[in-house]
């Protein structure tokens, strides 16, 4: 039995000058009937890897890369080897110099002048900052606060670094990027609770308090509230599944809400349909909370509407 090979490996093929026959480069044991087999799994064209082994970012960057090996992963890769969120393209990037010939399963982009990278676990990629400005010519505003978001989330990169990354940032989206950078913040739990704010600061509604933290005597965190204005008393929480799904987190949605109760708190809870179909009767209840809990409300802008469609008949309710 030929032995299993756990990192991707390059397989190339020749014509046998004599013979005419197609000759196979693999490595040592691997016979290319194996390679037809269920024991070993095509990642792209000439690179495999043993089919037991579970496919990452970081493992399709590493096949990706032993076809180009001056190439760095980048993009939508990149992003999520560090640990953001992005839209999944079904693609695996990288950036190269010189011709950029494409292959399936691949996107290939030119190398940018002062492009930064470095090596994560064996693989070379973009920086996290660069990851981040690569990505301003693809995504929409929201998008990218949602990937830089989650690189801060989780510890990649500082608000600070892409605010000063983008600065300097001399693209063709780079007002997108410093936009998205100035809008980044740290102690976000999720990607919803990153759409749900942006369509709240979109509308011109005052921005909330992020991971407000209500306290024991003895300073242990009692609650945490998502998004929140704890002058006025008001809490805006994004509710996902797991919040049904899960008979413990319950429990604490239930001893949390009787103590908002108590407290005199007024609490609306989000759900993504809300965000996606219906955002201006989500804003028109935000706004009716804030205006029982005796908060001043702006009139609501327009540029929410360029990145939260909504459905046809989504219609803000009376004020």
């Amino acid at each position: 039995m030929p032995p299993v090979t756990h990192e991707p490996f390059r397989v190339t093929t020749t014509r046998n000058p004599l013979t005419g026959k197609r000759e196979w480069a693999t490595p040592a044991g691997v016979t290319p009937a194996d390679l037809r087999s269920s024991r070993y799994r095509r990642l792209f064209h000439g690179v495999y890897v043993d089919a037991r082994e579970p496919v990452t970012p970081l493992l399709l960057a590493e096949a990706a890369l032993l076809r180009d090996p001056g190439a760095v992963a980048s993009h939508h890769t990149a992003a999520r080897i560090w640990g953001g969120i992005v839209p999944d393209d079904g693609l695996t990037h990288i950036a190269c110099l010189g011709h950029r010939r494409q292959v399936r399963g691949m996107k290939a982009h030119a190398r940018r002048s002062g492009r930064r990278f470095t090596t994560h676990e064996g693989v070379r990629l973009t920086t996290p900052s660069w990851t981040f400005l690569d990505l301003s010519d693809d995504l929409s505003l929201v998008d990218l606060v949602v990937l830089g978001d989650s690189l801060v989330k989780a510890g990649r990169v500082t608000c600070a670094q892409l605010v000063e990354a983008a600065g300097s940032f001399s693209g063709r989206s780079r007002r997108l990027a410093r936009q998205a950078a100035g809008l980044v913040r740290p102690e976000v739990d999720s990607p919803m609770e990153s759409r749900l704010r942006m369509l709240l600061v979109l509308a011109g509604l005052p921005e909330p308090v992020i991971n407000h933290k209500v306290l024991w005597p003895d300073g242990r965190v009692r609650f945490r509230f998502d998004l929140s204005y704890p002058d006025s008393k008001l809490v805006i929480e994004y509710d996902g599944r797991q919040h049904a799904e899960s008979d413990e987190q319950w429990g604490i949605d239930l001893r949390r809400r009787e103590w908002l109760d108590g407290e005199r708190w007024r609490l609306v809870v989000i759900r993504a349909k809300d965000i996606y179909n219906t955002p201006a009767r989500t804003l028109s209840r935000v706004l009716a909370a804030m205006r029982d809990q005796g908060m001043s409300t702006p009139r609501v802008g327009e540029e929410w509407r360029r990145h939260f469609a909504g459905k046809p008949d989504d219609i803000a309710e009376p004020a």
